[in-house]
């Protein structure tokens, strides 16, 4: 999809998907006439590139802060406002609030907790949107990029202050791997990882490549409008590799911290080492969207695991072996201390898929490359049953086709895994990755049949899309359509 530069035309298209949408509260998200581009602006258009291909949006950004976000915002905007109109129809359905509420407190809590260069990115996309015709605010990306931590960990401590009864949204779950040494073909780092959530939020369809004034480019995969991953997988020219997959049953938040968010893209952005990258994802930890990070360096070969709780922090490195993540924290304080979840009910969605992710190592150990990551992260063996089912306790998730609940609350939830990712050294070394848009295992899935099966999910309607197969294809830093 080649981006134009003459005023107004760019996203016309855009604008006839997302007029009538409604965004509009107090001034947020609201759909309006685009504004001229300047010619300064245009130049900075120039040097960015977006494109599209199988399901996945590349995007090239690069500058300084504010001329990053404004490319980011113009080439982006139905997809961003789409975005928020997906969020705030969960949020405004799930708690029962609405969404200016939420921004409200977003931005008294988070801004000035946001460093100066994120800040001016998060300003650049208000721009960049508010040229191609959508008007939001600093504040309402502020609270957009904090969902997660906002909605599964700031939220339910604050509706009990309200005495809100209705039940906090599901958190992300993911499954992830790395190995290196003795684990691999080549002895060097190999990274896969997928992502699993509710289908109507699952529009982490970006990868973008950022080349910032300062510090390491980046090339990761993220939500539309996100400074950050969200999902997280990236690459970055120091070497370092790094995903991860959500800490269940976490109850824990400071609302004095520093944002998730924030630390995310410092550290990515800023760190040269392993050893940094943990040193800045700790200072100032809020406990907001707490993972086990699996982070590699390809130049050494070392591996690790971040377990970042709010109390209790655990970090594991090596050069030979493997770490795996299913939701379950493997640090004893941390689990006992600041989850509630069972690490051998192997009912659970977790439970089975840590058991999965132990006998696959054993099984593979010293033939893991990227293709036994694609067929690792499209596993449909649930370890309860024994047998190969697609469902939710599967590595690669169908909530829709499961009548158990396996650990995920709802029986038949339209939710599961959404992409898949993989990475090696070799690979990375390149700033190069292979990405799979749709379920890992390349399975369709159709919103209106499901809905026909499934009407106690009416209320999705509008925000429940298809979601065809795709195949994997990759991407790399510096991509032209």
């Amino acid at each position: 999809m080649k981006h134009s530069l003459v005023p107004g035309r760019a996203f016309r298209s855009a604008r006839s998907v997302v007029v009538g949408l409604m965004l509009s509260l107090a001034g947020l998200s609201q759909i309006s006439r685009a504004a001229a581009i300047s010619e300064l602006q245009q130049t900075w258009i120039r040097k960015a590139e977006r494109h599209e291909k199988h399901g996945w949006i590349y995007l090239h950004i690069e500058g300084a802060p504010r001329v990053r976000g404004f490319q980011h915002g113009y080439l982006l905007a139905k997809e961003i406002a789409e975005g928020l109109r997906v969020r705030r129809r969960l949020w405004e359905y799930e708690s029962g609030m609405d969404w200016a509420w939420l921004v409200e407190r977003a931005g008294a809590m988070f801004v000035t907790k946001v460093d100066s260069e994120n800040l001016e990115e998060i300003d650049g996309i208000v721009e960049g949107l508010k040229v191609a015709g959508v008007l939001s605010s600093r504040e309402e990306q502020i609270a957009y990029n904090g969902t997660y931590e906002l909605l599964g960990y700031w939220w339910p401590h604050e509706k009990e202050k309200l005495n809100q009864k209705s039940p906090s949204p599901a958190k992300q779950s993911c499954s992830s791997f790395i190995a290196t040494g003795r684990m691999t073909v080549d002895g060097g780092v190999v990274l896969g990882h997928n992502t699993m959530f509710g289908f109507p939020e699952a529009m982490a369809n970006v990868v973008v490549d950022i080349v910032p004034e300062k510090g390491h480019r980046i090339l990761m995969q993220i939500f539309p409008g996100w400074i950050h991953s969200g999902t997280d997988f990236f690459i970055t020219d120091a070497g370092l590799v790094g995903s991860e997959t959500t800490i269940g049953g976490f109850d824990g938040f400071d609302p004095n911290g520093v944002p998730e968010f924030v630390r995310m893209r410092r550290a990515t952005q800023d760190a040269h080492s392993i050893d940094e990258w943990c040193a800045i994802m700790r200072k100032g930890n809020n406990g907001g969207y707490a993972n086990a990070w699996l982070l590699g360096d390809v130049n050494s070969g070392e591996i690790a695991r971040l377990e970042l709780g709010l109390k209790h922090v655990a970090i594991e490195k090596k050069t030979d072996g493997y770490f795996t993540g299913s939701n379950v924290a493997e640090d004893l304080k941390l689990l006992r201390f600041e989850t509630t979840t069972s690490e051998t009910d192997i009912r659970i969605s977790s439970v089975a898929r840590r058991v999965r992710w132990k006998r696959l190592m054993a099984a593979n150990a010293g033939r893991i490359d990227l293709e036994r990551a694609k067929q690792f992260e499209a596993d449909h063996y649930d370890s309860y049953l024994g047998k190969n089912r697609a469902g939710g306790r599967s590595l690669c998730s169908h909530g829709d086709l499961d009548s158990q609940l396996s650990g995920r609350g709802t029986p038949y939830s339209p939710g599961g895994t959404f992409d898949s990712k993989v990475v090696d050294a070799s690979s990375a070394k390149r700033m190069t990755f292979a990405a799979r848009w749709g379920s890992a295992c390349g399975r369709a899935f159709n919103a209106h049949e499901f809905l026909a099966r499934h009407s106690q999910f009416e209320w999705m309607r509008d925000i429940l899309k298809d979601r065809p197969s795709q195949p994997w294809v990759e991407f790399r830093v510096g991509e032209k359509k």
